[in-house]
């Protein structure tokens, strides 16, 4: 006796029956992230986020640093011969010249994506179990359970943990991570200020990844930063203690300042999610200078020149 086949008969063969997308296992960015009931090997993985190791690597030009030059030996063969030119004359051969395309890896490294391993903190103690926080699914969208209130946490332990997982794409990481930053600064705004040194260098590390998504959501956050204690009182000491750290956060910035989509008249219908890079970092910047006292924009202005005030007239 045959044991039996599931599936739908065609053509005298039987032909598997296709998955339902809503069982279909959602794409990992990571490949060392494990499934839901595995923990990520984080001491496990290689590799620094925002390092500059998987760049190639350029040939030198010596003539550029010094008066030596690199010159390679003529031949007789190298030499154009006499009727042998064709200057003036146009051939078919001509548009088969094809012209190398660059690349953002090789010609224009500035703007490549740099690595962005699994690695970060928040993920470490979210898997372990240290961190008060589970996905509340909602009927429209979702929200964070919080176990612990709020005000009750030790910002100085948690609130680095979050910003360092700005960086993460998966979820629920990312949601975790993000939402989780919103609702700490929302609600104990009071208790940010003296965290900002420690939240420079996660800061720091998820710009340095220099991918659009990464880069879009720290911006966001940044902005809701240096806003969080601007209310009735207007003291704004979160966005002038920001100012000895421009040079760590500004130079990514001067860097896609001018990303921006030329669409000529056409209508750009995500523009309400705040994605366009090159004004996302115009804004965040003007966040800066409103809010971060009379010398920020002397700051600003010597690490990203051509940024113009919007206070000073």
């Amino acid at each position: 006796i045959k044991p039996a086949t599931f599936g739908v008969r065609h053509n005298h063969s039987i032909m598997p029956q296709k998955l339902d997308i809503k069982m279909r296992e959602p794409a990992l960015v990571n490949s060392e992230t494990g499934s839901c009931f595995d923990a990520t090997e984080v001491d496990l993985v290689k590799g620094r986020a925002g390092g500059h190791g998987s760049l190639p690597a350029k040939v030198v030009d010596v003539s550029a640093f010094s008066l030596s030059r690199r010159t390679s030996r003529k031949t007789p063969g190298t030499f154009m011969r006499k009727g042998a030119g064709n200057t003036g004359t146009y051939t078919a051969e001509m548009d088969s010249v094809s012209v190398a395309k660059k690349t953002k890896m090789k010609d224009y490294q500035a703007y490549a994506e740099r690595p962005n391993p699994p690695n970060t903190e928040f993920r470490r103690f979210y898997e372990r179990g240290d961190l008060p926080v589970q996905v509340d699914h909602g009927g429209v969208h979702n929200r964070i359970a919080w176990k612990v209130g709020i005000d009750k946490l030790d910002f100085h332990h948690y609130l680095p943990i979050f910003f360092d997982g700005l960086r993460e794409l998966e979820e629920p990481y990312c949601f975790l991570a993000t939402q989780g930053v919103y609702d700490m600064m929302e609600t104990g705004f009071s208790k940010v200020l003296p965290v900002i040194p420690q939240l420079i260098i996660p800061i720091k590390t998820a710009l340095n990844t220099r991918q659009k998504k990464v880069i879009v959501k720290v911006l966001k956050v940044l902005q809701c930063l240096v806003t969080a204690d601007a209310g009735a009182e207007g003291q704004n000491l979160i966005g002038q203690a920001l100012v000895p750290y421009y040079r760590q956060i500004l130079p990514v910035l001067n860097i896609f300042i001018r990303q921006t989509e030329n669409l000529g008249d056409g209508i750009d219908y995500g523009q309400q999610k705040k994605e366009n890079l090159g004004e996302l970092i115009m804004e965040t910047l003007e966040y800066f200078e409103i809010h971060g006292g009379e010398d920020a924009f002397i700051n600003i202005k010597y690490l990203v020149p051509t940024y113009q005030s919007v206070v000073l007239s």
